[in-house]
């Protein structure tokens, strides 16, 4: 869990960001005494620099894009062919299944 020095200095980070001012330690401790929290001095520096280069607006505004935003692998084909009838009978496959592994072969026997 965050302390709540963390926590102090992510949202002073937050609110920089929000006003479009340029996130630097010096900032960050200036809102951090006029909200009267005491953090070791080290702390406003370190998320400086951390955000140092980094657009925090796009990090914000892009959570979740990336994860979970692809279709799982295979599942469109699947849907495709069982939402298009076919008037000729389905046609066994004649590829063969490679043989699953069984237990003793992957050493749990």
């Amino acid at each position: 869990m965050a302390s709540k020095a963390e926590l102090a200095c992510v949202y002073s980070a937050l609110i920089l960001v929000d006003d479009d001012v340029a996130v630097t330690g010096e900032k960050i401790s200036t809102i951090l005494k006029a909200a009267g929290v005491d953090v070791e001095p080290y702390w406003p520096g370190l998320f400086a620099k951390a955000l140092e280069g980094v657009n925090v607006r796009d990090l914000i505004t892009n959570i979740g894009s990336g994860v979970g935003a692809a279709p799982a692998p295979g599942g469109a084909p699947a849907a495709a062919s069982a939402a298009a009838p076919s008037s000729e009978p389905a046609k066994e496959e004649k590829k063969e299944e490679e043989p699953e592994e069984s237990d003793d072969d992957m050493g749990f026997g």
